[in-house]
C-alpha cells in the first residue's frame, strides 16, 4: 500500500513517514518526527518535533501530539485530543522577556501499545497511558493509567477494566474478568490486570 500525503499537508522534509501511511488535509508533521507504517494522520492534526509514532496508529482530526510524545504500535488518538508537554506553562519569564526553547524542559506523554484516547481528552504530561487502556471522551488525565484500565472524568479515574477488544470487562469474581466479545479472561494482580494464558 502506497504512502499518501495530501497536497495541503505540511510535512517536514526530514520527518520519516512509513509505507502505507496516510496524512490528510492541513495536517502538520514537524522536523524529526517518525511515523510508522500504515498510520492515519487526520485532517488538521499536529505531530510535534521528534514525536515517535508506531505502526498502525490512528490520529484523528485536529488532535495535537506535542513533542516528546511516544506512541507505541496500534494507538488510537481521538478527534481534538491534546497531549501536552509543559508542566509549568508560561509565555514570558518573570522578568517579562519572552520564553524561548532554552527556558523550559519539554516532558512527554507515552501511550503504550493498543491504548485508545477518546475525543477531546487532554493528557497532562508527564504521564503514561498503559497498554490497551481506554481513556473515555472528554477526560483529563493527570496521572499514569494502568494497562487495560478504563478511565474517565476530570481528573480521570479508573472505573473499570477493558480487554484488547476495547469493551468493558465482566466481573467473574475472585479477581477474574472476561471480555464479552472474545471471551478472553484476565486476572487482577497487584492493582493491575493481566491476560490469562498469554
Amino acid at each position: 500500500m502506497a504512502t499518501r500525503i495530501s497536497d495541503t499537508a505540511d510535512v517536514s522534509g526530514n520527518a520519516s513517514v512509513g509505507e502505507g501511511t496516510s496524512i490528510w488535509h492541513l495536517a502538520q508533521v514537524r522536523e524529526g518526527a517518525v511515523i510508522g507504517e500504515n498510520c492515519i494522520i487526520g485532517r488538521g492534526a499536529y505531530v510535534g518535533t521528534g514525536v515517535s509514532i508506531g505502526d498502525g496508529c490512528k490520529i484523528q482530526n485536529y488532535a495535537l501530539v506535542y513533542e516528546p510524545a511516544v506512541l507505541e504500535p496500534g494507538v488510537f488518538i481521538g478527534p481534538a485530543v491534546v497531549l501536552t508537554n509543559d508542566e509549568f506553562p508560561r509565555a514570558i519569564n518573570p522578568d517579562g522577556t519572552p520564553k524561548s526553547a532554552s527556558d523550559w524542559h519539554a516532558v512527554g506523554v507515552t501511550v503504550r501499545e493498543g491504548a485508545s484516547i477518546g475525543a477531546r481528552s487532554v493528557c497532562v504530561a508527564p504521564v503514561t497511558i498503559g497498554r490497551w487502556a481506554l481513556v473515555a471522551a472528554g477526560s483529563v488525565v493527570t496521572r499514569d493509567v494502568p494497562d487495560f484500565a478504563l478511565v474517565l472524568g476530570v481528573p480521570a479515574r479508573r472505573v473499570g477494566w477493558v480487554g484488547k477488544a476495547g469493551m468493558p470487562l465482566v466481573d467473574e469474581g475472585a479477581g477474574v474478568w472476561r471480555c464479552p466479545r472474545t471471551d478472553q479472561t484476565y486476572r487482577e494482580v497487584d492493582g493491575g490486570l493481566e491476560p490469562i494464558g498469554e
